[in-house]
């Protein structure tokens, strides 16, 4: 008969382990210009999905994709990064959350430009958009998640 301690002990252990590693509460860092109300919904959509966001201000948005190799053709309003991983864009939570449980050999994730109705660009209008995933060492990007409205 095991005590009723190691019974404790083992359970905490167990609930320790089964602990994805995002939920001790991601930071997303996020670069945005000071005028752009999008990334400040994109913000809050994130904060309510359990993220923490640190907003940082700036003009120059396009030395920050840059210097995180987000390419033309990738590009969106806000730039961020959470646990190395550059998020460009209006992209879900749901994806967010998902990169970092399977942890793919990706650079990140984008959704490029500005779709109506994902998170941060809720308008009442619906668009068909993907989220899509580049490595560092071959910028085509491919599918990561897609989102259809009928």
């Amino acid at each position: 008969m095991t005590s009723p301690l190691r019974q404790t002990l083992a359970g905490a252990l167990l609930a320790v382990i089964a602990i994805p590693a995002w939920a001790e509460t991601p930071v997303v860092e996020m670069h945005k210009d000071p005028n752009c109300g999008c990334c400040t919904a994109w913000a809050e959509h994130l904060e309510a999905e359990g993220f923490e966001v640190q907003q940082h201000e700036t003009r120059d948005m396009r030395a920050v994709k840059i210097e995180h190799g987000v390419s033309p053709e990738l590009a969106s309003c806000h730039t961020a990064v959470v646990d190395g991983y550059v998020i460009e864009g209006h992209v879900p939570a749901a994806d967010i959350r998902r990169l970092l449980d399977e942890r793919p050999d990706l650079a990140g994730l984008a959704v490029p430009g500005m779709p109506h109705g994902s998170p941060g660009m809720e308008t009442g209008r619906q668009d068909d958009y993907a989220v899509l995933g580049w490595r560092h060492d071959d910028r085509t990007p491919a599918i990561f998640n897609e989102y259809t409205h009928d």
